[in-house]
Formats: C-alpha cells, structure tokens, sequence
C-alpha cells in the first residue's frame, strides 16, 4: 500500500508542477527528490519543528529513526491520510493533506512524540509536543494513546489530554477539548471508541467512555459516559437521537437527527 500511495502522491505533485511551474523548488524539496511516504513526511515535520537549539537534521534523524523503529507509525499514517482522503470533502488529492494540513501533520509528529515517550525520552517528547502546539495549535500529550485512520479537521484549538485513549477510526474537528475535570488524578481523561465523530467545540471532561459509533454534538459538554450509537448535545449533554450511520466519523453528517 506504502508504495502504491507514494506513487499516486508522486503522480498528482507532477501534474501540479506542470501547471504551476512557480511551485517548482517547493514540490521537488518536499516530495519529488524524496523515495518514500516516510522519507517526504520527515523531512516536512523537521522543517516545521526545528528551531534554533533544535536542529532541522537533529529532528529528521529523530523522525526516520521513530519510523524505522515502529513500522506501525507510517501505517498509521497512511491510514490517516486515507481518512483525510476520503472523509474531507475540500480534499481531492492526498498530497494536498500531505503539505498543507496542519491537523494530519499534527497528528504525524504526535505519534513520534508518543514513540519517543514510549522510549523513556521524555525530554524530546515533551519538545516534540510544545513545538506542536506551537507550530500547529494542536496540544496532545505524548502518552495519550491515538488509534489510525484519524481525521483531525481544521485541527486549531484541540486538546487531547494525557490518559486519553482514541480508538481506531475517529474524526475530530477544530476547538475539541479532551480533557481532565482538574481535581482527578491518574487515569483522568476521555476514551473515545471507533467510528466516534466529536464535532467543532465539543468539550469532554474526564474519564469517561464515548461508546462505539457515537456522535457529540458543537459546542456541547459531556461529562459523563455516552452510549454506543447515540447522539448527545448541550451543556451538560444529554442524549438526542442515534446517528443515522454505524460509524457518523466516517460520515461526516453533523444533523442531530432527534426522535430517532
């Protein structure tokens, strides 16, 4: 799969250099002189992240090294961008998630963050997750525990907390909040299951279960565990409906759908 998408990648950034020309030094530095999915994507992130105490190269090295370690990583993100792919209706070509998003490249550099964390090298996690937030205004804990095939839309103003657990299958979009109530410790925060869509706004406080396929509304709260397939809204929210879909992350249908 690696292979075939970096070539479909490869193939979209050629026709966009034949009819912007313009974009020439920019497409060939972050795809076409590249040989791999990986390879491109270390070095984009590395560009963004580095500063100066933190070399570009440091941070490419770091990269490559967290990919070749844990294959499960550029799965992940190939099945992350599959997601953007199809789930984003103003996306037509994957390159487009690739260089442009900051919610995928957010996520990217996050599961290096977390490979890193899991390594005992907290200090560079902990980097990794400030220049993120900074970068992207995307602020994940390098221990939270994030599934594939994500979408993370918009992505600015998201919060994900550290004992957060995200499930396989997921779409998130800007300004939601996976937080702690800020009195708990230890296992504090949100575990949120597959096919969950959380839209713009939605705040969740707490260890509490978003069951499987389930649908939080804009702008609502949740505080406590919400069932599989139902629809929740409001401050504090209550249950509404149930999604028209098994999975409304995959759909990306935002109606409440009362009565059903």
């Amino acid at each position: 799969m690696s292979g075939d998408l970096w070539k479909i990648i490869r193939d979209e950034v050629s026709t966009q250099l034949f009819n912007e020309p313009d974009m020439g030094g920019y497409l060939s530095r972050r795809i076409l002189r590249h040989d791999s999915l990986s390879a491109a994507l270390a070095d984009l992130l590395a560009s963004k992240l580095a500063c100066c105490d933190m070399p570009e190269e440091t941070l490419r090295q770091t990269i490559t090294g967290a990919h070749l370690s844990d294959p499960s990583i550029v799965t992940a993100l190939q099945n992350d961008l599959l997601a953007v792919r199809q789930r984003d209706a103003a996306v037509s070509h994957y390159s487009t998630a690739l260089l442009y998003f900051k919610g995928f490249q957010a996520l990217q550099a996050y599961r290096v963050a977390h490979w890193l964390w899991q390594q005992e090298r907290t200090a560079m996690a902990l980097y990794m997750q400030s220049q993120i937030s900074q970068v992207f205004t995307v602020d994940i804990h390098p221990a939270a525990r994030i599934g594939s095939g994500i979408l993370v839309d918009h992505a600015t103003g998201i919060v994900i907390g550290e004992t957060c657990v995200l499930d396989d299958n997921i779409s998130i979009l800007q300004g939601v909040t996976l937080g702690g109530t800020g009195k708990d410790t230890g296992d504090r925060h949100p575990k949120i299951r597959s096919g969950v869509l959380l839209s713009a706004g939605a705040i969740v406080l707490g260890n509490v279960v978003i069951g499987e396929g389930a649908k939080v509304a804009a702008g609502s709260v949740v505080l406590h565990d919400v069932e599989p397939h139902t629809t929740v809204a409001g401050i504090p929210a209550v249950k509404v409906g149930k999604p028209r879909a098994a999975a409304p992350a995959l759909d990306m249908n935002h109606e409440l759908n009362p009565g059903d």
